[in-house]
């Protein structure tokens, strides 16, 4: 059976009327046997999910590469909506770097007063909004579902921890990389996967705006070239870009995957919000 990546927001930290925030969701299955896992949960997510017929109750966990705000802007609206939305007590597991623990709690305490105001006015909800959270570092996840979850520690310095994840199921496996340089984190979570889902930026553009904030960006994100590179590396199926600077306009594109065609011979998937990728198995590769 087949992943399904769907980017759900392509953007980055610069508002953009065509792209929500970094967010992308990996999913397996169908109906009421499907999973849904959300990784980053950038600005305007759950537009995005309803956009693709999945609500905050379907999530089967929210995964969160690292703590810079573009990657889980909207997470309190996810705990929030989940929370109202079902009906009886249901944990959301959120998975991210150390550190994430103490940014839920934090969100969870700003909530606070909308917390009590649905609490005091709804009989039937009489528990505050559930959650799990799990922080990792290196090594297989356990979320007790049917696709096996591990994760890698990458290179956004000086954002540090920050930590890339790989989905395995019936035979495919995608990594989603986050922000990060090239590193032998993401390699190792690339060796014999199908598809890898990584941010980029134009190197080649940013290097000439004469603005030390955007001159900053150069040395802790990955070009397509560089994204293209790890690819080519661990011999993979499918580049799948993401979280474009500056902006792609909409239905563009083609010059960024020309970028990364330089170094990479596989298919390449560059597109606009609700972009859906399919990842199958590859007979000729294990997993």
């Amino acid at each position: 059976m087949s992943l399904q990546v769907i980017l759900l927001g392509t953007g980055s930290p610069m508002p953009d009327p065509n792209r929500a925030g970094p967010a992308t969701l990996i999913s397996v299955g169908a109906d009421g046997d499907a999973e849904h896992y959300l990784v980053d949960a950038g600005r305007g997510v759950l537009m995005r999910m309803a956009a693709a017929g999945v609500g905050a109750p379907d999530l089967t966990a929210v995964l969160l590469t690292h703590l810079h705000s573009d990657h889980f802007t909207d997470l309190g609206d996810v705990i929030t909506t989940r929370w109202i939305m079902t009906f009886e007590r249901t944990p959301l597991t959120i998975v991210g770097p150390v550190g994430t623990r103490e940014v839920v709690e934090h969100l969870l305490a700003a909530l606070g007063p909308d917390i009590g105001y649905r609490m005091t006015h709804h009989a039937d909800l009489d528990h505050s909004p559930p959650v799990d959270v799990v922080e990792v570092s290196d090594g297989p996840i356990d979320l007790a579902g049917t696709v096996d979850i591990s994760c890698a520690p990458t290179d956004h310095r000086p954002v540090e921890p920050s930590v890339g994840f790989r989905f395995d199921h019936g035979g495919a496996a995608v990594v989603v990389a986050g922000d990060t340089v090239p590193c032998a984190g993401l390699d190792k979570l690339c060796e014999g996967a199908n598809a890898l889902v990584h941010t980029v930026i134009r190197k080649d553009i940013i290097t000439n705006i004469a603005l030390q904030r955007m001159q900053d960006t150069l040395d802790y994100h990955s070009s397509p070239e560089e994204a293209g590179a790890t690819a080519q590396r661990a011999d993979l199926d499918t580049l799948i870009l993401t979280h474009y600077v500056p902006p792609v306009p909409p239905g563009g594109g083609d010059d960024w995957r020309d970028l990364a065609a330089s170094v990479f011979a596989g298919r390449i998937e560059i597109g606009d919000d609700l972009h859906r990728v399919d990842v199958d198995p590859d007979p000729g590769k294990g997993t």
